[in-house]
């Protein structure tokens, strides 16, 4: 849609939009949790600073459309924005059909032609005779008929939530035009662990604490302070899909988890305050002592991890145990073995490659005319609107880069 509207607005292109679905911005109805979270207020720096793969890709995508001017676009569209915890950027309505609703006013007033019901199958270039006196170098093939055009822009999404016509169609057209495709993962999406205990806790949320990704070699890939909860196979919420996005290509590595139950303590704090615990009350069962420090809940996992039994008597407890329960509670193992899969991924990991994009313009390097825009790309963020910034910037740019390249 944006891609579309950029186009049209330059007044140099007449524009079709051809769109699978039976209405069009079907994943942003989701997104959000319905509210969609259509950006983060921060500056383009501050943009960067949030993709985890392929950010300087984004500089010219950014400078034509930042955070400030995507906002602009949907405030003089009479959409009001609020600004929530960690910028995140929602329409005041917290309904995310009014993105929708504006996006699709801006095509109806720029003049863009839409089709719904319209999956495309093939684009070929030179392929078959256009029409007489014109030049079109594409046809666009769908089930229906042949569309001609001087450009295509391609902004199909990956892989993820294919309930909403995500299906890889991007990359079937773009390795038909000559295109390297980078392997695709799940990602900002939950995990699943080789331990079962999570299951027990399912439904258990944490606050204020540290999530920590390693690799067997030592070397941290994510590292954050915030929340997560349990889930029947594993662990989800903001921390757990942040760390799937350095997780999701790195999986056959072995890496690891460890929750820090308590990041504002150093291991000697802790054990300090262990110690006033078990002074305070020396004659009682461990199990009653750990409800202090972890929600109660959690107190036969941590016990058995730290190798105590927990009808153990506090003042019984001997200074090796006191030291694994330190550090249970500051490096609680998990081991991750995969991903809750594309189902329920926020988006896909990998792409089109990206090298072989101009990154002024987003027109393959391969075939002139032809722009990738959006998910399809090698390029992804955490979550806070960062990702469908990315979205409307790379369509933007595509949009005008198409029309003006017309000749």
């Amino acid at each position: 849609m944006m891609a579309a509207i950029a186009a049209a607005s330059t007044g140099q292109a007449s524009v079709i939009l051809l769109e699978k679905n039976e209405k069009l911005g079907k994943k942003l109805y989701i997104t959000g949790k319905g509210r969609c979270n259509l950006t983060n207020a921060t500056d383009t720096p501050g943009l960067l600073r949030h993709i985890v793969k392929n950010g300087r890709f984004l500089y010219s995508a950014f400078n034509q459309l930042d955070a400030a001017g995507l906002m602009a676009f949907f405030e003089a569209r009479g959409v009001p924005l609020k600004i929530e915890r960690g910028n995140r950027v929602f329409p005041a309505s917290d309904k995310s059909n009014d993105i929708n609703r504006a996006l699709e006013a801006a095509l109806r007033e720029a003049g863009v032609r839409v089709h719904l019901n319209e999956a495309v199958d093939e684009i070929t270039i030179d392929g078959i005779a256009p029409p007489s006196g014109s030049t079109a170098a594409f046809a666009v093939h769908t089930r229906a008929r042949v569309f001609f055009a001087d450009a295509v822009v391609v902004a199909t999404g990956g892989l993820s939530y294919p309930s909403t016509g995500s299906a890889g169609d991007g990359y079937r057209f773009a390795r038909a035009a000559g295109h390297e495709i980078v392997p695709t993962f799940p990602s900002l999406v939950s995990l699943t662990t080789a331990e079962a205990w999570p299951g027990a806790l399912e439904g258990l949320s944490l606050r204020n604490v540290r999530l920590i990704a390693a690799l067997p070699n030592g070397k941290t890939l994510y590292s954050e302070m915030g929340e997560m909860l349990f889930t029947r196979d594993g662990i989800t919420g903001p921390l757990a899909l942040s760390a799937s996005a350095y997780l999701a290509d790195k999986m056959h590595e072995n890496p690891t988890l460890a929750i820090d139950m308590k990041p504002a303590l150093d291991a000697d704090k802790l054990d300090a305050r262990i110690l006033r615990d078990f002074a305070d009350a020396p004659n009682k069962d461990f199990a009653n002592i750990l409800g202090g420090l972890v929600p109660s809940r959690m107190a036969q996992v941590v016990a058995a991890l730290a190798d105590i039994p927990v009808d153990t008597k506090v003042n019984a407890i001997t200074k090796t145990q006191r030291a694994a329960l330190v550090r249970t509670l500051k490096t609680l193992p998990l081991t991750p073995t995969g991903t809750a899969g594309y189902r329920e991924a926020v988006i896909t990991r990998g792409g089109i490659d990206t090298r072989e994009l101009n990154p002024s313009t987003l027109m393959s390097k391969k075939i002139p005319d032809l722009y990738f825009a959006g998910e399809c790309l090698d390029v992804d963020a955490l979550t806070g609107g960062y990702n469908l910034q990315i979205a409307f910037s790379t369509g933007w740019l595509a949009g005008l880069s198409a029309a003006s390249h017309i000749r």
